[in-house]
C-alpha cells in the first residue's frame, strides 16, 4: 500500500505541476512592434444568435478600452430576439446574416460575413458571451506580434451549476495552450487571414478554431494563446444545465479527436491521479494515509481552477464530484461523435 501511495502522490504531484507549468508559460513576452499593432485598423467582428443578454455587457465593456476601434460589425444570425436592436444602440454596423448556405456551420458563415464587410487591417473575432476588462482590449493588443493570436477568457462563475464546467474549461485550455486558437477571441491579420482562406476554408467545422489553427500552421503563419485573466472574461452556459449540457456535449464531441496527444495525455494523468486518493481512501479505509493525499490534490485544484475562473472554493476542494460529472459528460460526449447534436435551435453533425 505504501508503494502505490508514493507513486500515487508523485503522478499527482508530477502532472499537477506540468499542468500549472502549461497555463502559466503562456504569458508572452509584450512585442517590441506593439506601436505598430495598437494603432492599426481594427474591426472587430461579433457573430450573434439570439445574444441579447450577451451583447450588452460586451459592447459597454468596449467603452472602457482606450483603443478605439476602426470598426465595430454584428452579425445577427438569424436572432429572434433584440440582438440586432441592441447591437444598433451601441453604435455597431449590423449586418443581418443571409440564408445560411449548404455545407456551412452557423458561427462560419457569420464570420466570413463579418470578414468580408469589414476594412480593417486587422481582424478580431470575438463571442458574444465574453466581454473585455478594464483595459483588457489594449493589453491584448501589447501581446499581438503578428499571425494569429488567440485568449482563452476567465471564466466568470455566478449560478452553481457553472461550477460544473471546471474540468471541461481545464481540458479545453491544456489542449489549446500555447500553440492553438480558442474559439471564442481571435486576432488576426487581413493579410494572414486571407492567405488561409478565411473561415470559407473551415465553413463546416463545429470547432473551427482548430481547423484555423492548422490552416495558419501549414502557412507558416504563427500561432500563439494565453490565458485572459484581467484581459477577457466570460460565463458560460448561464442559462441552465441544458445548456451546459448540451454546450460541452457538442464540444467534446467535436474536439476530442483533435487535442494533441501530449496534452491529452497530461490531462488523462492529471484527472486519474486526482481521483486515485478519494477512491483509495474509500476502498481501504486508511484515510490517516490518503487524507493528506486528498488534501494535497485539492489545493492543486484550488490553485489550477483559480488560473482560469472564479470557481467556488467549495466546489473546488470537494472536486471529486464536478470531476465526475466531467467524465460521465465526456463518455457521453465520445459516443455522440460524428452524430447529431443540438446547439441554438439548429442540429448539428459533431467533427
Amino acid at each position: 500500500m505504501l508503494i502505490f501511495f508514493i507513486a500515487a502522490v508523485a503522478l499527482l504531484c508530477v502532472s499537477g505541476w506540468l499542468i500549472a507549468s502549461r497555463l502559466r508559460a503562456v504569458r508572452l513576452t509584450v512585442s517590441s512592434s506593439m506601436g505598430n499593432f495598437s494603432k492599426a485598423n481594427v474591426s472587430l467582428i461579433i457573430p450573434a444568435r439570439n445574444e441579447e443578454h450577451n451583447l450588452p455587457k460586451l459592447l459597454e465593456s468596449l467603452g472602457k478600452q482606450q483603443t478605439r476601434l476602426h470598426e465595430l460589425i454584428v452579425i445577427d444570425d438569424g436572432s429572434s430576439d433584440r440582438t440586432a436592436e441592441i447591437a444598433r444602440s451601441h453604435g455597431a454596423r449590423v449586418i443581418t446574416s443571409a440564408p445560411l448556405p449548404e455545407g456551412w456551420r452557423g458561427k462560419t458563415w457569420a464570420c466570413h460575413q463579418g470578414a468580408l464587410a469589414a476594412s480593417g487591417d486587422l481582424l478580431i473575432f470575438i463571442d458574444a458571451d465574453t466581454w473585455f476588462e478594464a483595459g483588457g482590449l489594449d493589453r491584448a493588443l501589447t501581446h499581438y506580434a503578428g499571425g494569429a493570436f488567440s485568449i482563452g477568457p476567465y471564466h466568470a462563475v455566478e449560478k452553481y451549476h457553472e461550477d460544473l464546467s471546471l474540468f471541461f474549461n481545464l481540458a479545453m485550455s491544456i489542449g489549446t495552450l500555447p500553440q492553438g486558437l480558442f474559439g471564442q477571441f481571435l486576432m488576426i491579420g487581413r493579410d494572414a487571414y486571407e492567405s488561409i482562406g478565411g473561415h470559407a476554408s473551415v465553413r463546416g467545422r463545429v470547432l473551427e478554431n482548430f481547423r484555423l489553427a492548422a490552416a495558419c500552421r501549414e502557412n507558416a503563419i504563427s500561432v500563439q494563446s494565453m490565458i485572459g485573466r484581467g484581459m477577457i472574461s466570460f460565463r458560460m452556459y448561464a442559462d441552465g444545465m441544458t445548456s451546459l449540457v448540451e454546450g460541452w456535449t457538442k464540444g467534446f464531441a467535436s474536439g476530442a479527436n483533435h487535442t494533441p496527444r501530449n496534452s491529452l495525455l497530461l490531462v488523462v494523468a492529471w484527472m486519474s491521479a486526482l481521483m486515485i486518493p478519494p477512491l483509495a481512501g474509500c476502498l481501504s479505509g486508511e484515510w490517516l494515509l490518503w487524507g493528506p493525499a486528498c488534501g494535497l490534490a485539492a489545493l492543486q485544484v484550488i490553485w489550477i481552477g483559480r488560473m482560469l475562473g472564479s470557481f467556488r472554493l467549495t466546489n473546488l476542494a470537494f472536486y471529486p464530484l464536478p470531476l465526475a460529472f466531467f467524465f460521465a459528460l465526456f463518455t457521453r460526449s465520445a459516443l455522440m461523435s460524428g452524430k447529431k447534436v443540438s446547439w441554438k435551435g439548429r442540429d448539428i453533425h459533431a467533427d
